[in-house]
């Protein structure tokens, strides 16, 4: 969770307002307005019809939202309402939106990438992270995101799920306490899962001495959690697929 006492430099510190948890409309809005700033400069600031789009689009996004208007358009003003977006006018005088995200949580323009893509995606592991982040801006190799993320994690804007190892996984801390309680308790019962499993496989008891089968069993179970999150979100994403196909093709309805 964010650390309100978080320091923030002169130059901006005037014009900030107290950075605060998120809602799921708010936190795609904000990430949208994020990814579109930086992968297609010449369509940002966003009109309210092309965010709406942005927030609704299939790639990149977890989950696959069905947003209106309207529902965009009151996540935007709680947004302004708290700093961390605008409204501006162009030629047209079309009303049009941009992200404050660098004034209202003091970051560099790669952080704000990683965050980004948490905001878009939600809690995923650091390997997936770094290769989705570097589409907006470069990151090179995992050193250079962990050199980022620790410092996001010091500050709150960044949570750490599992402990250190391969497949350990991260969200943002814009997240309610309420839904990160939540994840945390779903992610703790995968991953208490898997280093169960990881200890009593014949494999692990038999290629390796006790102490690098201790030492390697976190990272193990981080990774199953992963997996388990993933086959989740595709579940649902099933699901919704055939919700859909059936109300499609439900009574009323000819071929």
């Amino acid at each position: 969770m964010i650390d309100q006492s978080v320091a923030i430099e002169p130059s901006v510190a005037a014009a900030k307002k107290p950075v605060r948890p998120l809602d799921g409309v708010e936190r795609r809005v904000l990430g949208t307005l994020i990814e579109k700033g930086k992968t297609t400069p010449d369509q940002y600031p966003m009109s309210l019809n092309a965010l709406v789009a942005g927030c609704n689009q299939k790639s990149n996004r977890d989950p696959v939202m069905t947003l209106d208007e309207e529902r965009v358009s009151r996540a935007i003003g709680r947004l302004r309402e708290c700093g961390a977006a605008a409204e501006v006018f162009g030629s047209g005088r079309i009303a049009r939106y941009r992200h404050l995200a660098y004034e209202w949580l003091g970051v560099e323009k790669e952080e704000l990438s990683i965050l980004a893509e948490l905001l878009l995606r939600g809690e995923q592991s650091e390997g997936d992270l770094r290769g989705r982040a570097s589409r907006m801006d470069p990151i090179p190799d995992l050193g250079a995101l962990r050199t980022h993320l620790e410092r996001l994690a010091s500050r709150g804007l960044v949570v750490w799920l599992s402990p250190p190892g391969r497949g350990r996984l991260l969200t943002h801390g814009l997240l309610p306490p309420e839904d990160l309680r939540e994840l945390q308790s779903r992610l703790g019962t995968a991953i208490a899962a898997g280093t169960a499993a990881a200890a009593t496989s014949p494999a692990a008891v038999t290629s390796r001495p006790p102490s690098a089968a201790a030492s390697g069993g976190d990272g193990e179970a981080s990774s199953l959690a992963h997996r388990v999150l993933e086959l989740e979100r595709t579940v649902a994403e099933l699901l919704e697929r055939v919700s859909f196909l059936e109300m499609e093709g439900g009574p009323g309805r000819e071929g």
